[in-house]
């Protein structure tokens, strides 16, 4: 009979197999009714399940991650159960837990609409109230097929013959609905008590833009109402911060059909990038980085060679001359540098050799993917390559990481998580060498005092990695730089060092990128800042205005000594009153509004006030200039303001 061990080491015997809820219950009272699911033996399964030999469980409740997704899951099977009720004809396929929620695809004779979306949601409040339990069976493949097709669910038999022979087929009810899926679920739908349908879209069946088009039905769920609340509160103000919005009303860039996925810089946002590219200019030249450009166009054979052909050839944009050669527009830049340290005889001595480009780079994403500034099929790099030896992987992994590090603080970003990605099913490499390259990147992560998560599987096709994953203002984790420790590109492209007993060596090559994409970095500083860039990025510092036209020459000498000393500043000489330019250039999120009345000007003066209204006084053009020299120079650490 079994016995059972509990995450505390614990043991409890029985003698009669026993469910998961029956092992809560004998625990206490308050467990069973806040157990969800159970983990045996490292399975999560449901509370209904039957443990019948010796095992070792865990009760999973609201507060484990893998309860949320339970409740997830579980919630999108009563929103596919209210559909079914409300528009029967409605046939019902997949529907699975993504970030933050769920969603489930629809085949309807008509788009549904924002007032069935709250009908939808009503009749899912009623049947959670209802309480209705959850249960489990198992089915032949033939029956089942059979079963939903009788039902005129055809896409669920589609789905069920396209399951492996040795999967069982587990069917989960509620009421008067039936379901295919792994599972687990909840006990009963009174588990479900907070959640929120939130928006509709198109979906084709199994992502094939040749299937027929479905309805796609979102949602979230959370434990309870307050996190619910607080969830809708950030997506509230993720839509505030949205970076297409803030980018049009800051005339920064736009996009349109005629160039999918690629950016049209306007003035102001150019500025923005050229700032961000001049900033890393700088850090990386401190760091002993030397700039290079690669070519955008090389033969397909060279990519051929460096496995991004095999690997990651679907996402390439190849083209053929008149000469019937085939070229590839770089989607990346490693294999260019490697061509750049080929050239010429390179010595051990030489050795660490810092290689970095703003390279332009191409990689075809699907249009249902591109997403603003955020996902592009053409974007810039701030990409480096530090061709080093084995004996050098500490030091330079740790130098990189640190440097990592201080930039992101230079951009308003303290809480950053750094993930360990080893090797993914799809690399190039033997497992000797991944083994070698996991195990170096591994001990000068652990030399250098990184913390780390393990995401695993998610490496680059030849090498480790290192991600580095920042928090921004509202809560959300965004992946941007990485780190590669590579033993297997410099190799197949045949690069070489000379060692100290005058031998041929490979050298080993570290891939980092610390912006990542320049495009999705700028992307998350607006949307982390909400616009409110720091002065020393902002596209227009300072922005001079009198209260009457008197002022007017007076307000033009004073920006044109600031735009002169190298400060990107304009000036308002509308016949406006002084309030409206203030709000206006407030909206614009321009830093710093200097205002001159008559009294200013007799005194050679500027009252200066922030964007956010703060009122800094009056103060001289050069004391002004001197402070906001000063703060440029401290990177934005907030001198004037505060």
């Amino acid at each position: 009979m079994p016995v059972v061990t509990l995450p505390d080491g614990s043991q409890r015997s029985f003698d009669h197999p026993v469910t998961v809820d029956e092992v809560a219950a004998g625990i206490g009272a308050g467990l069973r009714k806040a157990a969800l699911a159970g983990r045996v033996d490292g399975k999560l399964v449901d509370t209904s399940y039957v443990i019948d030999r010796d095992a070792n469980l865990a009760i999973v409740t609201d507060r484990d991650p893998e309860g949320l997704e339970v409740i997830r899951h579980s919630t999108a099977h009563l929103l596919a159960q209210a559909v079914k009720q409300l528009f029967p004809e409605a046939q019902v396929t997949i529907g699975p837990v993504i970030d933050d929620g769920f969603y489930y695809d629809f085949a309807y004779k008509r788009p549904f609409t924002p007032e069935d979306l709250a009908a939808i949601e009503r009749r899912m409040a009623e049947l959670a109230k209802a309480d209705e339990k959850v249960t489990r069976r198992v089915m032949p493949r033939a029956a089942a097929v059979e079963f939903f097709r009788n039902q005129g669910e055809v896409y669920k038999a589609e789905i069920i013959a396209s399951i492996p022979d040795k999967e069982e087929i587990s069917l989960y009810g509620q009421g008067d609905w039936v379901d295919l899926c792994r599972g687990p679920h909840v006990p009963s739908t009174g588990k479900l008590k907070a959640f929120k349908l939130t928006k509709l879209a198109g979906a084709y069946w199994r992502g094939d833009s040749r299937n027929e088009m479905l309805q796609r039905i979102y949602g979230t769920a959370w434990p309870d109402k307050k996190q619910l609340d607080e969830y809708l509160h950030r997506i509230e103000e993720a839509e505030k911060r949205d970076h297409r919005r803030i980018g049009k009303e800051l005339d920064l860039f736009h996009l349109q059909e005629e160039a999918p996925g690629a950016v049209f810089w306007h003035p102001k946002g150019w500025t923005v990038f050229q700032s961000l590219i001049a900033y890393m200019r700088e850090r990386q030249g401190a760091a002993g980085y030397e700039e290079v450009s690669a070519p955008e166009l090389m033969d397909s054979a060279l990519w051929a060679q460096s496995g991004h052909l095999e690997k990651f050839g679907e996402n390439m944009y190849l083209t053929k001359t008149p000469d019937e050669r085939t070229y590839a527009i770089k989607p990346m830049n490693c294999p260019g540098h490697v061509q750049i340290f080929k050239h010429g005889l390179r010595s051990y001595r030489e050795l660490p050799i810092r290689l970095s480009e703003f390279g332009k780079v191409h990689r075809y994403e699907p249009s249902g993917a591109l997403h603003g500034l955020m996902r592009v099929r053409a974007f810039t790099q701030d990409d480096g390559h530090c061709f080093i030896t084995e004996d050098q992987i500490s030091d330079e992994c740790g130098a990189i990481t640190r440097l990592i590090l201080d930039i992101y603080r230079d951009f308003g970003f303290e809480d950053v998580r750094i993930k360990f990605a080893d090797r993914p099913p799809k690399r190039v490499g033997s497992d000797q060498v991944w083994d070698k390259a996991e195990a170096a990147l591994m001990a000068a992560s652990r030399a250098a005092g990184i913390e780390f998560t393990l995401n695993k599987g998610e490496g680059a096709f030849y090498g480790p990695k290192l991600e580095f994953v920042l928090r921004d203002a509202i809560g959300r984790d965004w992946q941007c730089g990485t780190l590669q420790v590579d033993f297997t590109m410099p190799e197949r492209l045949g690069a070489y060092f000379i060692d100290e007993h005058s031998a041929k060596r490979t050298p080993v090559m570290l891939h980092r990128a610390m912006f990542g994409s320049l495009e999705r970095f700028l992307a998350i500083l607006l949307e982390h800042h909400a616009g409110r860039l720091p002065a020393w990025l902002s596209p227009v510092q300072a922005v001079v205005m009198g209260i009457t036209d008197r002022q007017d020459e007076y307000v033009t000498k004073i920006t044109e000594s600031l735009k002169n000393q190298g400060f990107r500043v304009e000036h308002d000489l509308r016949n406006e009153k002084v309030g409206f330019k203030i709000r206006e250039h407030t909206l614009k999120r321009v830093p710093y509004l200097l205002v001159a009345g008559d009294k200013e000007v007799a005194a050679h003066l500027l009252a200066v006030r922030t964007r956010s209204g703060k009122d800094l006084g009056t103060m001289s053009p050069e004391t002004f200039a001197e402070r906001l020299r000063i703060e440029l120079k401290s990177r934005g650490r907030q001198v004037l303001e505060g």
